[in-house]
């Protein structure tokens, strides 16, 4: 590690610290030739292994940018797919691959996306899953039908008033 301030390649740490979310690891330093100190942050490079065989780093924006246009016309904010991006990006790295297969990246989109707006889910997943018939799609609302009907939050019970 080269010092910012003189160049040095002699620095020593003095002290590391995982973040928060355990995504990076902050090193505290100090330099013996000039005697300052800094700070260097250490970041897990997530890297997508396409299909043509290449890989490329991950990038956060294209995974929204797809989200983005099965949301297109749905009521979503920017938040909202801001926290959709930090969750696919935040499943991936808990995958703990070295790199991650594309389509990997397009799963965790998937369950994101439909507790976001279950008609983008349905858009995005026609084209990730390659729907060829409107059965395609009657098979996955009938899925999601069944998921709601399952889940804890789904309630039918009429609630009292008054």
């Amino acid at each position: 590690m080269h010092c910012p301030f003189c160049r040095s390649t002699d620095t020593r740490v003095l002290d590391s610290r995982v973040a928060e979310d355990g995504s990076a690891i902050r090193r505290r330093r100090t330099c013996p030739t000039c005697e300052k100190r800094f700070t260097t942050v250490e970041q897990m490079q997530l890297t997508v292994l396409k299909r043509s065989g290449t890989s490329e780093p991950f990038n956060r924006d294209k995974a929204v940018a797809g989200a983005r246009k099965a949301l297109k016309g749905r009521p979503v904010t920017e938040d909202d797919l801001a926290r959709l991006g930090q969750t696919v990006e935040d499943t991936l790295r808990a995958g703990g691959w070295a790199e991650v297969p594309s389509n990997e990246v397009g799963l965790a989109i998937l369950n994101p996306l439909k507790a976001l707006d279950e008609v983008a889910y349905l858009r995005f997943a026609s084209v990730y899953r390659g729907f060829e018939s409107a059965d395609d799609f009657e098979s996955e609302i009938a899925a999601l039908r069944a998921e709601r009907i399952t889940s804890p939050e789904y309630d039918e019970t009429p609630q009292p008033t008054g």
